[in-house]
């Protein structure tokens, strides 16, 4: 049902997965469009349940955003407990999905980042029994993948069944949280005798609760944040509690203006009939049994008062401690009325001011982890650079000043993703020494983007940050170690290729999650802007491309339907593409090299797994022939030529892990692990080996 062909989602959408919960291809989505959607179901266990429904928060790994995104404000969602396999539900979306509405959520204690970054808050619909897996599998039949697992995504068919399934369980609902904190709690205030010093006593009180939670919010805001700052974060649970706490005294006092605002409202309907002015545990007390001292009463029906119905007069929600006297001043109600819409007023500016406050410190602490994670990658991955080096006299390199590095020996590696954070670093790798060195970042962080150098520069091209497509080219000088905006590409578009010819750098294919792409265009730094030029033969998303003596060749990748084999040739003279043998294997998100006058495809996807095949095309035969296969699947690595030496760095292997293992090659040598871990885990970058201008 659905699309009918089964491709990678992060391939195809560019969303991101998320260690250690990456699946790859078929196993992932059915990619249907955002009008073809009509539910998602989403996982939890026993574990991360509880926290799911008290935060009103459903969350799934990071590759899923691909079709999370596309749900709306209404659309149904249900949730499965893998520890019971039971579907739970009927709930629907509060908000549109998005990535990390939490970014601490369903974590030890909220000092880590999510697993579960693409979220979206819910709502209950209606609350069913929960469906037994062997009671929804016939529904949802064509969506299981295996015996156990199943695609979330649900069309509109499926999802009408599943709601009129869960709609045939429905149970009572059951008391809301105000509700039942209404039944734990009863206020007993002793009441004056005087109307005028109870409703004075009650606002002077009031006033002094507002003015406490004001002050308590705001300290709590500053604590939280320096905490936060300072790694010493409370559990979960705890901090779910002051929440609690907090919400509930909010609660109280409105309960308490609204009971003040009734009984101001029944005194002034009232006054002139003196029968039925109390109503104590539900039932009324006629004038001659009004008692001289004060009384206690608890509105137990606060939807109907002497027949009158509260809606009719304006009234909402539960009312609690609403206790009247026989003796009532009319002169003292409007000015109290008015007192107690200001409070009402001032009440719900408070809880405005805490939420827009908390939503601002949310997004600085958001931005300081970020910046903080970053910094921490960088520092770890010079200092396992350093501390690793070892000479022949075994004495340990302390320093970058220490070691001979040869600008001719480094390959710049750009963006990814290293399973926590897109990144936007630019490091220079020296595979010969297992040395990292940092260089300056990049404008933006950027992934699936493209790469080619022109004069000693670095152009990258398009990509993305794991939500949003890029039309953004900018360079990098080496010798300033410097960026510069270029101009832009003529559309947002991820996974192309990139290769000079000509004195011109040429950007060939993508796509942007719901096109694939055959258009090529070519930056004319003469005129300063990007030009289409002829287009491919194929669209081509997550394609490679290469260079060798002037012609550009270009292959694989996703044509919207199936992965390819096919080949071709651009020849800047002729101004033409022309097709070429096709490979052996169908393959995308693959690499490209020229080595030895030969063009080499390294590994990649075939639309069922990654591979470790490599294929040798010689343009002198005109034909692929089969090489050395790598020692590892992998795709959305990247590989680049140092000394004859062909490097394969990075990537994703066996579609669940990020490969953190350096590959090297040379003529009859064969495939060997190079030594040492400087670059750790990273995938979806791009890779140039060049040599730098000298300053």
């Amino acid at each position: 049902m659905g699309t009918g062909k089964k491709i990678q989602t992060y391939i195809v959408n560019g969303s991101s997965p998320s260690a250690p919960n990456m699946v790859v291809g078929s196993l992932q989505a059915r990619n249907l469009r955002k009008s073809q959607l009509g539910g998602v179901i989403f996982g939890c266990k026993n574990s991360t349940m509880k926290e799911c429904l008290f935060k009103q928060l459903l969350g799934l790994p990071a590759h899923h955003f691909s079709y999370v995104k596309n749900i709306d404000p209404g659309l149904p969602l249900f949730l499965f407990n893998y520890s019971d396999r039971k579907l739970h539900g009927i709930f629907e979306a509060a908000c549109p999905g998005q990535m990390n509405i939490n970014p601490y959520g369903w974590t030890t204690d909220g000092s880590d980042r999510t697993l579960y970054p693409a979220q979206v808050q819910i709502r209950i619909r209606l609350q069913c029994q929960p469906l037994l897996e062997s009671q929804f599998r016939p529904i949802i039949a064509d969506n299981y993948y295996n015996e156990h697992h199943f695609w979330f995504e649900l069309d509109h068919a499926q999802t009408n069944k599943m709601l009129s399934l869960l709609a045939s369980l429905a149970v009572a609902p059951g008391t809301s949280a105000l509700q039942n904190m209404a039944k734990s709690r009863t206020i007993f205030r002793a009441i004056p005798s005087r109307y005028t010093r109870e409703v004075s006593e009650e606002f002077s009180t009031l006033a002094l609760e507002a003015e406490h939670l004001s002050q308590s919010s705001q300290k709590s805001d500053s604590t939280d944040v320096a905490s936060s700052l300072d790694g010493e974060n409370q559990s979960l649970e705890s901090q779910s509690d002051v929440k609690e706490v907090k919400q509930e005294e909010k609660d109280l006092i409105y309960m308490k203006l609204k009971a003040l605002a009734l009984k101001d409202h029944i005194s002034n309907e009232h006054k002139a009939d003196a029968e039925d002015t109390v109503i104590s545990n539900g039932m009324p007390i006629r004038e001659n049994d009004c008692p001289k001292e004060p009384v206690i009463g608890v509105v137990t029906n606060p939807s109907v008062i002497n027949d009158i119905s509260l809606k009719e007069k304006g009234y909402q929600g539960e009312l609690l401690g609403v206790e009247d006297n026989c003796e009532q001043t009319p002169s003292a109600s409007s000015e109290y009325q008015s007192l107690i819409t200001r409070l009402i007023r001032e009440v719900e500016e408070l809880k405005t001011f805490k939420t827009e406050h908390t939503r601002l410190f949310e997004q600085k602490l958001g931005r300081a982890e970020r910046e903080i994670q970053v910094l921490k990658r960088r520092l770890m991955l010079e200092s396992e650079s350093k501390s690793s080096t070892v000479l022949g006299d075994e004495k340990v390199i302390e320093s970058f000043d220490d070691l001979l590095l040869d600008t001719k020996e480094s390959i710049f590696l750009l963006g990814g993703y290293d399973s926590e954070l897109w990144l936007s670093d630019l490091d220079s790798f020296y595979p010969s020494q297992n040395v990292l060195k940092s260089l300056r970042p990049m404008n933006s962080v950027r992934s699936y983007a493209s790469v080619a150098q022109l004069n000693g520069e670095v152009y990258v091209m398009g990509g993305g940050n794991g939500q949003v497509w890029y039309d953004t080219v900018e360079s990098y000088n080496p010798a300033k170690d410097q960026w510069t905006l270029c101009p832009s590409l003529s559309q947002k578009k991820g996974s192309l290729a990139g290769a000079c010819a000509n004195n011109r750098i040429f950007a060939m294919g993508g796509g942007n999650g719901i096109e694939c792409f055959s258009n090529v265009e070519m930056l004319d730094l003469d005129v300063g802007r990007w030009i289409n030029t002829r287009s491919m033969l194929q669209k081509r998303f997550a394609l490679a491309a290469v260079e060798l003596n002037g012609v550009i060749y270009a292959t694989g990748g996703f044509d919207g339907n199936d992965y390819l084999k096919s080949a071709e040739r651009f020849d800047p003279r002729e101004h033409c593409w022309t097709n070429i043998s096709a490979m052996n294997t169908r393959r995308g998100c693959h690499s490209l090299v020229v080595l030895n006058e030969k063009v080499y495809a390294l590994g990649g996807y075939d639309g069922n797994t990654m591979v470790t095949s490599v294929e040798i095309f010689d343009p002198r035969i005109g034909s692929w022939m089969p090489g050395e296969s790598l020692n590892y699947s992998r795709g959305y690595s990247v590989a680049a030529v140092v000394n004859d030496t062909v490097y394969v760095i990075g990537g994703v292997k066996d579609g669940y892990n990020i490969v953190d293992v350096v590959e090297s090659y040379k003529e009859g040598q064969g495939w060997q692990e190079t030594e040492g871990n400087a670059i750790g885990k990273r995938c979806f970058l791009t890779a140039i080996a060049l040599t730098p201008p000298s300053v």
